[in-house]
């Protein structure tokens, strides 16, 4: 799975919005103002920083190589994903969404309403 399919679905999600604050280098999606994926297309391989909650990003790491603590970030809450084509692509698609799902979580309920779109 690419940086791009994986920009694709995320950026799907309520919310999402691109930016790049540490330069063009590197990929930032937000929901609410807050950073749940990083992306770093200059790596090699490439790959993807992602919010996670602590027990299941211990446990991500025990189940795939390429999955490590967050680069540059907290350790205990962020994993990167190194996209060498040992991480099914569900599973990547699966941690994108949890950390969707834990960012949107540590909103503001008016920020949170905002996001949930009317059936």
């Amino acid at each position: 799975m690419s940086l791009e399919e994986i920009s694709e679905y995320a950026s799907a999600l309520a919310g999402v919005v691109e930016e790049q604050p540490f330069g063009p280098e590197v990929d930032v999606l937000k929901v609410g103002g807050k950073i749940f994926a990083i992306l770093s297309p200059e790596s090699s391989p490439e790959a993807i920083s992602l919010k996670c909650e602590p027990e299941l990003a211990l446990e991500l790491r025990d189940q795939y190589s390429a999955v490590i603590p967050g680069y540059h970030l907290n350790k205990r809450h962020w994993n990167t994903v190194q996209l060498d084509g040992t991480v099914p692509d569900a599973v990547i698609l699966q941690m994108v969404t949890h950390s969707y799902e834990q960012v949107v979580a540590g909103l503001p309920k008016s920020v949170r309403a905002t996001l949930i779109t009317p059936d």
